[in-house]
């Protein structure tokens, strides 16, 4: 037997809980810890900003019962979870336990429902990540997202989700995470190497497999026409060819242009043409003298409010903000977090 509750159900519970017992700091001000107890279970996380926008939580929670938990609809940061232990299955959409760990990309999260079971406390690591700091940190020497990260950033796309097999190594470093020796900036420093560890562990299962999976229903001959035209793209930001006139440059036909684009990257060739000209736009704003304006031009939009609109969806900061220095908008809250809502 299961209990059900919405995702407002489930927070209000939560929030509740939270507020009998608020967060302390640990004793070298580095860590958020939290620790509440409700009808639902107990819970004990340690919350670490390992940089702005990367966010590793720590998480200890137990169930009193079995849940059933209907998510609503929603705008998804990046996201890595390993757990030692503990189930969540929300069917084709998601499932984590012990043997199973979790990679979901930024984009719009489907409605779904998930089930938590009370056998097995969850106890393991959760990674969240603001989608630009992809390309801030993984991006190949000319700048660009490599092509196998791609489908981890949908911007306003629905999101692509993997279940990488959980290894012995990837175990291990969760292990190391939570047992962290250290204290104060050394702390931080070995958490932010371990959670990029974490990552690669779990991005390579999926460059492995699931992506070699994708690719190999193209021909090798086609793979290269899209890539290709990927190039072509990146290339002429300012004045793209349509995608008609794209196919015919490459030699292939528009539809599998579009099978190849969402093949190999995970989207259309229009997203993947917005995807690049927003990247390219957040290094230029920050470059001394920008304007919004001359950035927009730059990258192919004539219209400056249209730029705007676009730049603010995928990076939940206006152009002018960018310009100021400030780093994309933190989705930080304790609901995200807790044993009930799992992304």
């Amino acid at each position: 037997m299961s209990r059900y509750l919405t995702a407002q159900e489930h927070d209000e519970i939560w929030l509740e809980a939270k507020q009998h017992c608020p967060p302390a700091t640990s004793i070298d001000r580095v860590e958020t810890i939290y620790s509440a107890s409700s009808s639902l279970g107990s819970v004990y996380f340690r919350e670490i900003e390992l940089y702005p926008g990367l966010e590793l939580c720590i998480q200890h929670a137990t169930h009193y019962e079995n849940l059933i938990v209907q998510s609503l609809e929603n705008e998804h940061l990046v996201q890595f979870q390993v757990w030692l232990s503990g189930v969540a299955d929300a069917g084709d959409h998601m499932s984590i336990d012990a043997e199973q760990s979790y990679i979901g990309g930024s984009g719009i999260q489907p409605s779904h429902q998930c089930f938590y079971s009370k056998a097995q406390p969850v106890i393991g690591v959760n990674i969240h990540m603001q989608p630009h700091l992809l390309s801030q940190f993984f991006a190949a020497p000319t700048g660009e997202l490599p092509a196998e990260l791609q489908p981890l950033v949908q911007g306003d796309d629905w999101q692509r989700r993997f279940s990488p097999k959980t290894t012995g190594e990837m175990r291990s470093v969760v292990k190391q995470m939570i047992d962290c020796p250290f204290l104060g900036a050394a702390k931080r420093l070995y958490l932010q190497g371990k959670v990029f560890e974490l990552m690669g562990l779990q991005l390579n299962v999926i460059m492995e497999g699931h992506i070699a999976s994708l690719t190999a229903s193209l021909k090798p001959d086609t793979a290269t026409r899209i890539h290709y035209a990927a190039e072509i793209l990146r290339s002429q930001l300012e004045h793209p060819p349509s995608q008609l006139e794209l196919a015919q440059q490459v030699g292939i036909g528009h539809c599998t242009l579009h099978k190849g684009f969402r093949s190999l990257f995970g989207m259309t060739p229009f997203a993947y043409l917005t995807q690049q000209r927003m990247e390219r736009a957040e290094r230029l704003l920050r470059e001394p003298g920008a304007t919004v304006a001359e950035v927009a031009n730059r990258v192919g939009y004539a219209n400056a409010a249209q730029f705007a609109a676009a730049f603010k969806r995928q990076f939940k900061i206006t152009p002018s903000d960018c310009i100021r220095g400030r780093k994309a908008a933190s989705r930080k809250n304790f609901q995200k977090q807790n044993l009930g809502v799992m992304v």
